[in-house]
């Protein structure tokens, strides 16, 4: 029997794009909406979506993730991070539907040393962050069947994102600079995308449970830095012939940018593997199929 059917927002998203595109293959019916027909900044867009079929499921892959920008325009940040997930859930509450919103790993300050529990206190360090964790506090507020997903370094074989960038950036220069003193796991959107697949299995086999309810962290398995991230990338890379340059480590004080990023982020997962039996795979394998994704010819 075909699950579903379930609305993803998020539209063209690498989360979003990634549960559209594995949907089909667990006989799960997924739309995936964005911009126009889906916009947080016009609030009318969200009823329309929500009243036109009824879903079973509702998955926030939405978001203002422009964490530099965020730092100028944190009106807009909290338009897409809290204001519309609010209004999602409060529409999911109200209709008794499971809504999974995902979150950030910028909700910390990263200065705890230790991989973050879900129960740790949030002390965000920039607007993008802050308003990542008021979206949690609201959708949270508005009761329902609501789970939300905290997430790090996202990437993938499509969109904006870290990997892509530095295969880019390989290709035409031979040396590039890149933070070692920034700490977290990487994240492929596939895996998180499984995952979220996996958690709407869990339901429709065992019904909903209060213990579903709540906020979990949901990140590949392992962890390093965004000079180890690279250097990774590029080793993958060679067994493709792909770009080699030579990744120099740098403190984050030589890169200066707008916002302050926490210096360790990595989240504990053992809530998540607890209560759905969920496990992201180690970040090292899913950049190595993400890489063969990218550097292997179409046919």
């Amino acid at each position: 029997m075909t699950i579903g059917p379930i609305l993803v927002t998020g539209g063209s998203g690498q989360v979003a794009q990634a549960l559209g595109r594995l949907g089909p293959a667990r006989d799960m019916e997924v739309t995936v909406l964005g911009r126009p027909e889906f916009d947080f900044d016009h609030p009318e867009t969200i009823l329309t979506a929500f009243a036109s079929r009824p879903w079973r499921y509702l998955v926030n892959a939405a978001a203002y993730t422009a964490v530099d920008a965020a730092e100028a325009d944190e009106a807009g940040a909290a338009r897409a991070n809290a204001d519309g997930p609010e209004m999602l859930a409060t529409l999911c509450a109200e209709a008794r539907i499971p809504f999974i919103h995902i979150s950030t790993d910028y909700v910390f300050d990263g200065a705890k040393g230790h991989p973050y529990r879900e129960t740790d206190p949030t002390r965000p360090t920039g607007a993008y962050g802050r308003t990542k964790r008021d979206g949690e506090v609201r959708v949270l507020k508005a009761g329902g069947h609501a789970i939300i997903l905290r997430t790090a370094w996202v990437y993938s074989d499509t969109g904006k994102n870290f990997v892509r960038t530095m295969l880019s950036a390989g290709a035409r220069l031979p040396r590039l600079r890149v933070v070692a003193d920034q700490k977290g796991s990487p994240t492929a959107a596939a895996d998180l995308a499984t995952a979220i697949l996996d958690i709407i299995a869990v339901i429709e086999r065992d019904g909903w449970h209060q213990r579903f309810s709540g906020i979990f962290h949901a990140t590949g398995s392992g962890e390093t830095t965004w000079h180890g991230l690279a250097v990774a990338t590029f080793e993958e890379a060679q067994r493709h012939n792909g770009p080699s340059p030579e990744v120099e480590a740098i403190a984050t004080a030589d890169w200066p940018t707008p916002a302050q990023r926490p210096a360790d982020s990595r989240l504990d997962n053992g809530k998540l593997a607890h209560t759905f039996g969920i496990t992201l795979p180690p970040w090292r394998e899913s950049l190595a199929r993400t890489v063969d994704s990218l550097l292997t010819p179409s046919e």
